[in-house]
């Protein structure tokens, strides 16, 4: 008996991505068998994490690395990080950050909310948000206003497809932040494959997703220039304690760095893109929508399927289709469409089986007309 028969659970066909009420994703073997063995074993903590250090530098090519918790903790502690530096004192006074630089700015458009608001990640430091811009846009003159303030901490920027509205470039919004002698911190949860690119925009520390496609256990992995890492590291002496990394999640971050580091990128890549081109072809021979691949708007090296619904044909709307296919068994979960006013949805293979795929295609043949 599987868990979902043992425990009673929906079974589920994850096209959504990395979704966190989903259990976000699925772990490789050598990840499944580095965890098990972690958990009947005893490290010293500190050697543990040292060794991840060094793997998560080669990994991104930073000067530094650590795992935490999450990547909502990881916010949060990097945010600490830039108030605190390793002062023991101030440290032990998180939340309280009398004295210190706490002022966040962000772009207003960036103020994401992935379960909760990324600003309350930001106030859970002690930490104050503020926004700077619209949420149609910002420019580097709203930068440079918001960073003349006496006491900003940092500049948080996002990169993510929930980012709302334009703005500079990330490497344009950092220079911005450093001439005003302020650290960067980028929070790039679903982008490990572009940890390096994030990097590159002479951010300070950037935050990423151990358990999205990396495919590790629950882990927030920060990168990044080795004195602001050691910042978040010693943050386990004060807030960060609530925040650890157990010993199977940087076991299982050091077995997901060695698989990916043993990853045909281009054979992966050339996977991928079979999947969806024949996920395409077969959907849009049904009546009632159109099918399409579409880029990820972020440039992570894989295309989505786009679905086009025309309920004049299909007799309902994109809402409508995305209940359908969630109410049924197993459940089928997709993405909602990224276009306003579209009626689409979205379907991320990446994760999936051929027999899930098959399975996504006759639902999708039972509730469209004949």
């Amino acid at each position: 008996m599987g868990l979902h028969s043992t425990y009673g659970l929906t079974r589920i066909i994850n096209a959504r991505g990395p979704y966190t009420p989903l259990g976000v994703s699925r772990s490789g073997e050598g990840v499944a068998t580095a965890v098990a063995a972690a958990l009947s074993e005893f490290f010293v903590m500190a050697e543990l994490q040292d060794v991840a250090d060094r793997a998560l530098a080669r990994f991104a090519g930073a000067e530094a690395g650590t795992v935490v918790h999450c990547t909502a903790s990881a916010i949060t502690l990097a945010v600490a990080a830039t108030m605190t530096g390793e002062s023991a004192e101030r440290i032990a006074a998180l939340p309280d950050t009398a004295g210190m630089p706490r002022a966040v700015v962000l772009p207003a458009g960036h103020a994401v909310d992935y379960g909760h608001s990324i600003t309350q990640a930001v106030r859970l430091a002690g930490a104050v948000p503020v926004a700077v811009g619209t949420e149609e846009a910002y420019t580097l003159e709203d930068l440079e206003n918001g960073l003349s303030r006496p006491d900003v901490a940092c500049l948080l920027l996002v990169s993510s497809r929930l980012v709302r509205g334009a703005g500079a470039e990330l490497s344009e919004a950092v220079a911005v932040a450093h001439r005003h002698g302020v650290p960067v911190v980028v929070d790039g949860a679903a982008q490990d494959f572009r940890v390096d690119q994030l990097l590159r925009t002479g951010a300070d520390l950037v935050t990423v997703s151990g358990q999205k496609y990396l495919g590790s256990p629950t882990a927030g992995l920060v990168v990044g220039r080795a004195d602001p890492v050691a910042a978040v590291r010693a943050q386990e002496r004060g807030i960060g304690r609530a925040m650890k990394a157990s010993k199977e999640a940087v076991v299982g971050v050091l077995a997901a760095l060695e698989a990916r580091h043993g990853l045909d990128m281009e054979a992966w890549k050339k996977q991928q893109a079979d999947k969806v081109a024949d996920f395409v072809a077969r959907a849009g021979a049904l009546r009632g929508v159109t099918a399409a691949p579409v880029s990820d708007p972020t440039g992570l090296p894989f295309e989505r399927a786009r679905l086009t619904v025309d309920p004049a044909v299909s007799r309902m709307d994109a809402a409508a289709l995305e209940s359908a296919l969630r109410s049924g068994s197993p459940s089928i979960w997709v993405m909602p469409g990224g276009r306003p006013g579209a009626e689409e949805v979205l379907l991320e293979l990446v994760p999936l089986t051929p027999a899930e795929i098959d399975a996504v295609l006759v639902r999708l043949a039972e509730l469209l007309p004949t």
